[in-house]
């Protein structure tokens, strides 16, 4: 079973330029995808923010981030999340339900993403956000 921590901030529409920026500092491998690429239905400006970026550090550490774009709402003070990326869905599906069953709220149910991992987000008792990505998670297809 192997599972990584790795915070998630959420920017309002330039986690491009955050994240270059932090591997200018931090070096390694940066890989970005916008809505644009999953939605073409979308207008330029919203379709160029970033969906998902992930940067890996020459440090061996992961930051993650996303821009937010109109009509969702952005707040300064909820900008990082915890995201938990495994491959123990069995696990992974009992810490969502764990934090759910505790007081928790459901921001995404955990189910099948665009990018074919199972996903879901969950807001705890304490306000604290977390993702979960499931890899290869069995969606029965």
């Amino acid at each position: 079973m192997t599972m990584n921590l790795s915070p998630y901030v959420r920017f309002q529409d330039n986690a491009r330029e955050a994240l270059t920026f932090y591997k200018s500092i931090l070096g390694g491998t940066l890989t970005l995808s916008t809505f644009g690429e999953y939605d073409d239905s979308l207008d330029e400006a919203t379709g160029s923010l970033i969906m998902h970026g992930e940067l890996e550090t020459d440090a061996d550490f992961i930051i993650l981030a996303s821009d937010t774009p109109a009509p969702m709402p952005f707040d300064p003070g909820a900008r990082i999340s915890l995201a938990i990326f495994g491959d123990n869905e069995f696990k992974m599906a009992e810490y969502y339900n764990a934090l759910l069953s505790q007081g928790g709220s459901t921001q995404m149910p955990l189910e099948k993403a665009p990018w074919g991992d199972s996903f879901g987000m969950v807001t705890d008792h304490y306000g604290v956000n977390w993702m979960f990505n499931i890899s290869g998670a069995n969606h029965g297809d």
